[in-house]
């Protein structure tokens, strides 16, 4: 039996520790996705961040020096937003949240709403509201059920760490009793939509991360060609402490170019 992989027709990378840090483009970056657009791959940009609407996100990178359209964009958000669409149709949710999520759910034919929801959805924001917060623990008391985006525990911040998703999903969760079901990375869930997006297939695939711990195993468990880069959080060090391997680890996305 054999290992080889087909050659990768499509591309998903995310963005934090691979493209950008800190609001600034990695060395490589411009290079890598005008090869994606020259080569005619298709690709999709991955973010656990729910703040921001792709469009946001397409501003911001462009600030940078990078060109993705907002079309290119998948958040955990709009991961949230398939999932929810999929499993209820038309459903009602009570959101904690910015734009990226409100939009996102809104667009998925959600209704939002603070009385008898279907699901409680908690995101990413910057002013977590008490009052929202005890609304979510009441309603999930009452029988919603809970959906997180991801469970990012915290957030980077230029004065330090910021208290993020996966935070406020456990005090909620130490309230009820609930636990919520995350859509955002680890879960493989998130790069099945995201294919599902470009009609890309597995095993022509390829995942791009900085994080063992989630964009890695995930990549692994969707069945994805993984590549590992180390301008994020994973050290080199770092790789053998795990129970599973990337297929590839490079220095940085400017190692990724010639392989598209």
């Amino acid at each position: 039996m054999t290992n080889e992989r087909k050659p990768a027709e499509c591309w998903l990378t995310d963005m934090d520790g691979v493209l950008v840090h800190e609001g600034q483009a990695l060395p490589g970056a411009a290079d890598f996705l005008q090869r994606l657009t020259e080569a005619g791959r298709r690709f999709l940009v991955l973010t656990n961040n729910s703040i921001f609407t792709p469009r946001d996100l397409s501003a911001r990178l462009a600030r940078s020096g990078l060109q993705v359209p907002e079309a290119s964009i998948w958040t955990s958000a709009l991961a949230t937003a398939d999932f929810l669409a999929t499993q209820l149709p038309g459903g009602s949710a009570f959101v904690v949240g910015e734009a990226g999520l409100t939009t996102a759910l809104h667009e998925a034919g959600y209704t939002l709403t603070d009385t008898n929801p279907d699901y409680v959805v908690l995101g990413e924001t910057r002013t977590y509201s008490f009052e929202a917060i005890t609304r979510a623990v009441r309603l999930i008391g009452a029988g919603a059920r809970f959906i997180a985006t991801n469970p990012d525990v915290t957030g980077p911040s230029p004065e330090g760490p910021l208290p993020a998703t996966g935070s406020v999903a456990a005090m909620i969760t130490r309230a009820t009793g609930a636990e919520p079901y995350f859509v955002g990375k680890p879960n493989p869930m998130m790069f099945r939509s995201a294919m599902r997006r470009i009609e890309a297939h597995s095993e022509t695939t390829v995942m791009i991360g900085d994080r063992m711990d989630t964009d890695v195993v995930a990549g692994i468990e969707a069945g994805l060609d993984t590549i590992l880069v180390l301008t994020g959080s994973t050290r080199a060090a770092d790789v053998a402490r795990f129970p599973f391997r990337p297929g590839r680890v490079l220095d940085s996305i400017a190692d990724v170019v010639d392989l598209v």
